[in-house]
C-alpha cells in the first residue's frame, strides 16, 4: 500500500509513521510536478489540496481514499471522487478550541471598543468618554452548531450568554439553551446580540443570509462570519453596514479572497477584518494527522463495518 503524504510534515511524525506501520510505504512531495506522478500510483492522499484537483484525481487510477487536513471540501471534485468511489475524510473538528477562542476574543473587542482604544493609543490621547459594553448575559447566535459552535456555545456559557443554535437538522446541541433548523432562521434573528456564522459551503447554504435577514437583526448585533465568505454577498452585508442595520462585522472570511486592497471593508469603521486565519493553531497539523492516523488504523483492519471519522457524504458535500 502506498500512501502520498502532499504535506510538509516534520521528521518526528514521518518517523512515527513509518515505524508504526512498516507494510504501508509513505512518500511525502509538495512540489507539483512530483506530486503529479506519485499520485498514480497512490492508494491514499494524505493532502491540504495538492494532488486532489480533478486532472490529478482523473490519473489517480489507484486511489481509494483523500484525507484533507482542512474542514472544507467544497473547492474538490466530489462528482469525480464519488464516480470513481474515492472516500473523502477531513479534519472537522480540530478548529473547535482555535476558532471558538477566535469567536470569543472578537465579539470581547467590539463590545470593549479595543480598536478604538489602540487608536488612541497610538494617538497618545488619554480619552475616558468611550463607552464600553459587557457580552455577559447576551443572546448568543450560533449558525452552525456543529463541533465548533458548540465549543462557541459552551465558552459563551462562561459569560452567562444565552446560546441559541442553528443546524440542518435542528436536533437538541449540548451547550446550546434553544436549537432551530436552519429554515428556522427568521425567528432566532430579532433576538441575537451577536451572531457567529460557521456555515459550510454547499448548495444549501451558498449566500444563506439576505438583506431581510439583516433587516430583521436588532441595530445592536454584530455579525461574525468565520465559516466561508459565500454565505453572504458582500454588497449585502455592505448595505447593512453602511445603513446602519446591524452595529458591526467581524469577517474572517470573504466572497472574494483574498481581499483585494482597494476593498471598502478594509478602512469600513464598522468592520474587523482577518485574513482566514481564524483556524490557525502551532497544534493543528498534529490534531489532523492523529485522525488520519486513527482512520487508517481503520483502513488497515480486516473488519467489515467501519465507521471513519468525518467521513464526508459526497452527494452533500460534507
Amino acid at each position: 500500500m502506498q500512501v502520498l503524504v502532499a504535506l510538509r510534515v516534520d521528521q518526528q511524525m514521518k518517523w512515527h509513521f513509518e515505524t508504526s506501520y512498516p507494510s504501508v510505504t509513505f512518500h511525502y512531495s509538495t512540489e507539483k510536478d512530483e506530486v503529479a506522478e506519485l499520485i498514480k500510483k497512490a492508494e491514499i492522499l494524505v493532502t491540504g489540496g495538492r494532488g486532489a484537483d480533478e486532472d490529478s484525481i482523473r490519473t489517480a487510477d489507484k486511489l481509494k481514499w483523500v484525507h484533507v487536513i482542512s474542514a472544507g471540501v467544497d473547492t474538490l471534485p466530489l462528482e469525480l471522487m464519488r464516480e470513481k468511489g474515492i472516500m473523502l475524510t477531513n479534519a472537522n473538528g480540530i478548529h473547535r478550541i482555535q476558532m471558538a477562542e477566535y469567536a470569543i476574543s472578537s465579539i470581547l473587542a467590539v463590545a470593549r471598543k479595543e480598536r478604538d482604544y489602540l487608536k488612541k493609543q497610538e494617538e497618545h490621547v488619554w480619552d475616558k468618554e468611550l463607552k464600553i459594553d459587557e457580552i455577559t448575559a447576551k443572546r448568543l447566535v450560533v449558525v452552525g452548531a456543529g463541533a465548533i459552535g458548540q465549543e462557541v456555545a459552551r465558552l459563551g456559557k462562561a459569560f452567562r450568554m444565552h446560546t441559541i443554535g442553528v443546524s440542518r437538522s435542528g436536533s437538541s446541541k449540548e451547550h446550546f439553551d434553544e436549537v432551530y433548523k436552519q429554515t428556522e432562521v427568521e425567528s432566532v434573528l430579532p433576538h441575537a446580540d451577536y451572531l457567529i456564522s460557521i456555515l459550510p459551503s454547499t448548495k444549501e447554504t451558498k449566500y444563506f443570509y439576505k438583506k431581510e435577514h439583516f433587516d430583521q437583526m436588532p441595530k445592536h448585533a454584530v455579525f461574525l462570519n468565520m465559516g466561508r465568505g459565500d454565505a453572504v454577498a458582500t454588497d449585502v452585508l455592505l448595505d447593512a453596514l453602511n445603513q446602519g442595520k446591524i452595529k458591526a462585522a467581524v469577517l474572517d472570511v470573504f466572497e472574494e479572497e483574498p481581499l483585494p486592497e482597494g476593498h471598502p471593508f478594509w478602512d469600513h469603521p464598522r468592520v474587523i477584518l482577518t485574513p482566514h486565519m481564524a483556524g490557525q493553531s502551532p497544534h493543528y497539523m498534529e490534531r489532523a494527522m492523529n485522525i488520519f492516523e486513527q482512520n487508517l488504523g481503520l483502513y488497515t483492519e480486516d473488519a467489515k463495518e467501519k465507521q471513519y471519522i468525518n467521513k464526508i457524504d459526497l452527494n452533500r458535500g460534507y
